[in-house]
């Protein structure tokens, strides 16, 4: 799968983050039903004579001014989204990606000023942003690739990602655009297929959740939070299984979101697979019905669907002879049951394509037809954000075109009978619209302990203007741990006799991150204190999914030594000439037939009987033999 990435109208190489190139869908084998249910309809009621005589009255004397449409925080009411007049509203608009890459900030800022792009985006009609963010954000993380050349993002310069999504936020809020926060990625690294990984827990989702509601608390530019972006195998829905269960998962994260303001919207995903059906990543609802989610809040839920085009995978449904006319069944047996059944709103929050074969331009085409015109429908409808305003998404390119000023015409132009108003400006002044500032650095960071395998610290706990909630530990620049509240930490499954450097971060209940405090080495000892034993590993491949001429693999790395690993290596040779083109949670390199796979820094750690995983995709050619896979770890 190709990327296209690009700064102004200079190509330039890719690299992993520069780019989000869509995570290729595991293929289904499944067949899908395809049998079209009957699309509920509403007809508009006309307007009555007595109305009207009303009407005739009321224009006699001064009218009060309408509501303007949008206001104030927003509720749901069986299908649709409420405004606080409660006006039925529609989100349409636009996905803006990049906070969640390690670029860590919108991307586009290399080539544009972020008041233009926003400006654009309502000169266009789009009433919406959607922001993708990973959870590094609340790490302190600074921006990579802004220009602030001829005056342009002055506004920007020396802030971190959290001040720059402020700005983001706010100027949208004052343009008349709101905007919907994605948790995206656990890091940037890439997605998972759970809300949590090993190297970010759910304790950690939920901590950065509760930030994001805090800071942005009283500012209504925000309406809701998309809580973790597609789901998918293992995750179920209903199966009631903690581990697993996504449908339980965002009870507990929507609930944490909620508990800090009640009043946003909490946006909710499907899964891959559900009773055996399966279908794109996130995109399966079909148990949203028989189990939903239920918030300590009511009438905040949307459901929220993604659909793709070949463009990003070939599926069965796009080869149907009945195609498109199969189309509308599928969507209603996934996700347009909740809405024609009056059970919730359920938002589009993902769909796009390159647009460049005539199955995708139709599947546009017969999609858009779903999702009901806004002229004849109004808010009575399914909201949606569009894949992607940037054109730097290698398998769907954006709204923009590769110079990030003019408009790919013709893909915008599919949009134009589902597009809706957009509201009136405001609810996006000040900063974020709470907390927004940091806690002082930690001091007297002290090494208070070490043995062969560990190091204890502990430090003067900072202060804040609210209330300091955790502290980040980090170990020559890479997060090894963090604590909510207490001052010391012991880091485990170190190197005898080798030295680490350390600092420290503190964190408060809105995100904010304090500068570093001062660094200290800590040294292993050579001797007792549990540090002997060594380490040694097997890996395993399994293959996912295969199709002509492509497949999906997932490496598992287990620990078989008596001690952690502090790095690892998977090697293997291709038996019968395949080659891989995308690969994630390693960094793998491919010479020849020869391939090396690499540990990341947050996955090097394996503990004794452990495990980790990675994956690679590729293509193939004759055949897809399994090769032999070697493990080394120290």
């Amino acid at each position: 799968m190709g990327l296209r990435c690009r700064i102004g109208s200079a190509p330039i190489n890719s690299k992993k983050g520069r780019c989000d190139v869509r995570h290729p869908l595991r293929r289904l084998r499944r067949a899908v039903v395809t049998v079209a249910a009957a699309a509920l309809v509403l007809v508009p009621l006309g307007v009555s004579q007595s109305a009207a005589a009303a009407a005739g009255r009321a224009a006699a004397t001064p009218a009060a001014a309408p509501a303007a449409a949008g206001s104030g925080y927003w509720h749901t009411s069986g299908r649709q989204i409420l405004d606080a007049n409660n006006q039925a509203v529609r989100i349409a608009g636009i996905n803006w990606f990049g906070f969640e890459t390690d670029n860590h900030v919108a991307h586009g800022l290399w080539s544009r000023d972020y008041k233009s792009m926003i400006d654009q985006m309502k000169s266009l009609g789009y009433n919406t942003i959607r922001l993708p963010y990973s959870d590094d954000l609340f790490k302190g993380t600074m921006p990579d690739s802004i220009n602030f050349s001829s005056g342009m993002n002055a506004d920007l310069q020396g802030l971190n990602s959290l001040q720059v999504m402020d700005k983001i936020v706010n100027y949208a809020g004052t343009d008349g655009l709101k905007v919907i926060l994605d948790r995206h990625r656990p890091d940037s690294s890439g997605q998972s297929a759970l809300w949590y990984t090993s190297a970010v827990p759910e304790s950690t989702w939920i901590a950065d959740l509760k930030a994001l509601a805090t800071r942005y608390l009283g500012n209504s530019a925000v309406i809701g939070i998309d809580l973790h972006n597609e789901p998918h195998d293992p995750a179920c829905w209903g199966c009631g299984d903690t581990t697993i269960d996504w449908r339980l998962a965002a009870e507990r994260g929507g609930n944490a979101v909620l508990s800090v303001n009640p009043n946003l919207l909490v946006f909710v995903e499907g899964v891959q697979t559900f009773n055996g059906n399966s279908s794109w990543w996130g995109g399966n609802l079909q148990g949203a019905g028989q189990y939903p989610v239920v918030l300590s809040v009511a009438n905040r839920v949307v459901y929220s669907p993604h659909d793709y085009a070949t463009s990003v995978s070939s599926q069965p449904w796009f080869t149907d002879p009945t195609f498109p006319a199969n189309m509308p069944g599928i969507w209603d047996k996934n996700w347009g049951y909740l809405f024609n059944q009056n059970i919730a709103p359920v938002w589009l929050g993902e769909f796009g394509t390159t647009l460049q074969s005539t199955t995708d331009q139709t599947w546009l085409r017969t999609l858009v037809q779903y999702l009901r015109p806004t002229a004849q429908y109004g808010g009575d409808s399914f909201s949606w954000t569009f894949w992607s305003w940037n054109p730097d998404s290698g398998d769907t390119g954006g709204i923009l075109n590769d110079d990030w000023t003019t408009v790919n015409t013709a893909k915008d132009a599919y949009l134009a009978t589902i597009k809706a108003p957009g509201f009136a400006g405001g609810g996006g002044g000040g900063t974020g619209g709470g907390d927004t500032t940091p806690p002082t650095a930690p001091t007297a960071l002290t090494v208070t302990g070490t043995t062969a395998s560990t190091a204890t610290l502990s430090w003067t706990a900072s202060t804040d203007n609210t209330a300091v909630t955790g502290y980040q530990v980090y170990r020559a620049g890479s997060q090894v741990g963090s604590t909510t509240g207490a001052t010391t930490f012991t880091d485990t499954g170190l190197s005898a006799g080798t030295g680490y450097s350390y600092t420290v971060r503190a964190v408060d209940a809105a995100g904010n991150v304090s500068a570093s405090s001062a660094a200290v080495t800590a040294t292993t000892s050579t001797t007792g204190g549990g540090g002997g034993g060594n380490s040694g590993c097997t890996a395993t491949l399994h293959v996912d999914n295969q199709w002509t001429p492509g497949f999906t693999d997932t490496v598992t790395v287990s620990n078989t030594g008596t001690a952690a690993t502090h790095s690892w290596t998977v090697t293997w040779s291709w038996p019968n000439g395949q080659q891989i083109s995308n690969a994630w949670n390693a960094t793998v390199q491919q010479t020849g037939s020869g391939v090396t796979a690499v540990n990341l820094s947050y996955n090097n750690v394996i503990a004794v009987a452990g495990n980790t995983t990675f994956g690679v995709q590729g293509a193939w050619t004759g055949s897809n033999g399994a090769p032999v896979l070697s493990c080394t770890a120290t």
